[in-house]
């Protein structure tokens, strides 16, 4: 169908994956960020690195494949991002982090590690958040017939 090849081109599948990838790490984060403060709490976080060299993987395979830049992008489940049921959409599957500081109430935290990470990753989605919606807004004008 047209749509499905237009909605597979280019761009698009990456930014959709990178912006689902930053959503769940910034939940995760806010997660613990919130228990900063709990007892016993281990924080967790995803390999941001990870998440990229599958990212890159599978575009290579898909420029491999299709000789362009269209086509779904097939990405390949690791330890930390697999894929949903029924669905097939990415979900994370965090590990405990081994860095911070094990302070008295056995709490392994690093509140300047998880700051920066939560800056990081809201950049990271606000940047493919406004490429994609550019995209998309070229599309709509093609599609319309605008100039």
């Amino acid at each position: 169908m047209l749509i499905d090849q237009l909605s597979n081109s280019g761009a698009l599948p990456s930014l959709e994956l990178t912006m689902r990838f930053a959503a769940q790490r910034q939940r995760l984060i806010a997660h613990d960020i919130a228990n900063v403060d709990t007892p016993n709490f281990i924080p967790k976080d995803v390999s941001v690195a990870g998440f990229q060299r599958m990212l890159d993987r599978a575009i290579r395979d898909r420029r491999a494949a299709t000789g362009g830049m269209h086509g779904e992008l097939a990405w390949e489940p690791t330890r930390e991002l697999r894929r949903r049921e029924g669905t097939g959409e990415l979900a994370i599957h965090p590990e405990t982090t081994g860095n911070g500081v094990l302070f008295h109430d056995r709490n392994n935290r690093d509140t300047e590690r998880l700051m920066q990470s939560l800056a990081e990753t809201t950049a990271a989605f606000r940047v493919a958040s406004d490429l994609y919606r550019a995209h998309v807004g070229l599309l709509h004008t093609a599609i319309s017939e605008r100039v």
